[in-house]
């Protein structure tokens, strides 16, 4: 059974899910436009263009892993964390 906590949550997801569809149709007509570019630019022998592009996707291509990464690093410290402080005040007087 759905509770309301559950319909929020399940609500944002679809959002989320269908505001990513129909943005993609954006990002495939942007990546027509930025190899019509490189192509002509490379054609006239400049290169650094595509170096910048490569780059760039690299970038964007890393970021969200590293932040998911450190999210899930300082994530595992806390919950240490907790468990060390939960172990030092069960300490039982016998």
């Amino acid at each position: 059974m759905l509770n309301l906590k559950n319909m929020k949550k399940l609500s944002v997801t679809l959002f989320t899910l269908v505001l990513l569809a129909l943005s993609k149709a954006n990002a495939v007509a942007q990546c027509a436009m930025c190899r019509g570019s490189v192509e002509s630019q490379v054609s006239a022998g400049d290169t650094s263009v595509a170096a910048n592009l490569n780059f760039g996707i690299l970038y964007l291509f890393f970021t969200p892993y590293l932040i998911v990464g450190v999210i899930a690093l300082l994530w595992y410290r806390a919950s240490k964390r907790n468990v060390r402080k939960i172990q030092g005040s069960s300490t039982f007087a016998g």
